[in-house]
């Protein structure tokens, strides 16, 4: 019992608690989606069509990309498909940043125009954990 468990505490390295901390937190946003899509609704830029479908499949897409990362058979294409996503909903931030004035509630414009690099290292992030050990 004891060799078992110290071969646990081996296995635990900061990547791996990365990519438990990812996976947990695309679940969690996917959910989110569900929860709450008036937030996400008023994020969608005006000339993309049909926003609640939009908001849905972004919210499938994160939870099942979330569940994806944390199965070692099917890391690779769920973070193919995060990075995908991310770079998709990209447009929504830039909407926020260049119309503040309609988010006040949620923040302001200097929070905004941070949280666009923050997208950047989102996709280093999914990247980083997602790559299987040789």
């Amino acid at each position: 019992m004891r060799r078992r468990y110290a071969a646990i505490v081996r296995s635990v390295t900061p990547k791996s608690v990365a990519l438990v901390l990812l996976g947990i937190f695309f679940i969690a946003a996917g959910a989110n989606h569900f929860v709450h899509p008036s937030f996400y609704l008023r994020i969608v830029p005006g000339y993309l069509p049909d926003h609640a479908l939009l908001v849905a499949i972004s919210g499938v897409c994160e939870f099942l990309g979330g569940i994806g990362v944390l199965i070692r058979k099917t890391r690779r294409v769920a973070s193919i498909g995060l990075i995908a996503l991310l770079i998709a909903v990209f447009p929504a931030n830039v909407q926020m940043a260049r119309h503040p004035e309609l988010y006040a509630d949620i923040g302001n414009a200097l929070a905004f125009y941070i949280r666009l690099p923050l997208q950047l290292a989102l996709i280093a992030w999914v990247w980083w954990v997602a790559r299987t050990e040789p």
